[in-house]
């Protein structure tokens, strides 16, 4: 099963490594991962996206509790939750055609053009996981160029809070 795992860790060189180091020592797999500071700045809050049985994923995170550098975590996925991703995405656009297909996906799709060539465009979407990937399956693969994904974000819905 997929979880979503918030961890609020120390902002001090060295502990990202740590932490992606228990992953890799252990054979697990992330599949996302975005870290950025907090509104204390001697904090930074990683989320990272992962996939395991239910004791697979109790076993990552008594593990990470147990690293120097994290201060709290959270399995984000144990409750209702926000999750957001962004995605930048360059298509050819050399025909009208193409060009007016492009600009209708991505109004569909909630999309911005934030680039335009003679032959590309380069599109900014936010979203869900899913909302991303369809985006992808709708855009024709030879019609793709390169795609940018920023990796998931979450958040807890109501007052529940990642916080000391």
């Amino acid at each position: 099963m997929r979880h979503i795992i918030s961890i609020l860790m120390e902002n001090e060189a060295g502990a990202l490594s740590r932490v992606a180091g228990l992953f890799s020592a252990r054979g697990y797999n992330i599949e996302s991962l975005s870290v950025a500071p907090t509104e204390d700045e001697s904090l930074s809050r990683l989320t990272l996206v992962t996939r395991g049985s239910e004791e697979i994923i109790e076993q990552i995170t008594k593990q990470l509790n147990k690293l120097v550098d994290v201060v709290k975590l959270l399995d984000l996925t144990e409750g209702p939750h926000i999750e957001r991703e962004m995605m930048l995405i360059k298509v050819k656009a050399g025909t009208a055609s193409q060009r007016e297909e492009i600009k209708r996906l991505a109004d569909i799709f909630r999309g911005n053009i934030i680039d335009v060539t003679d032959t590309t465009f380069t599109i900014e979407l936010t979203g869900d996981v899913q909302k991303l990937d369809a985006f992808i399956e709708t855009i024709k693969q030879t019609d793709i160029i390169e795609t940018v994904r920023s990796g998931v974000t979450g958040i807890s819905r109501g007052a529940k809070a990642l916080t000391l």
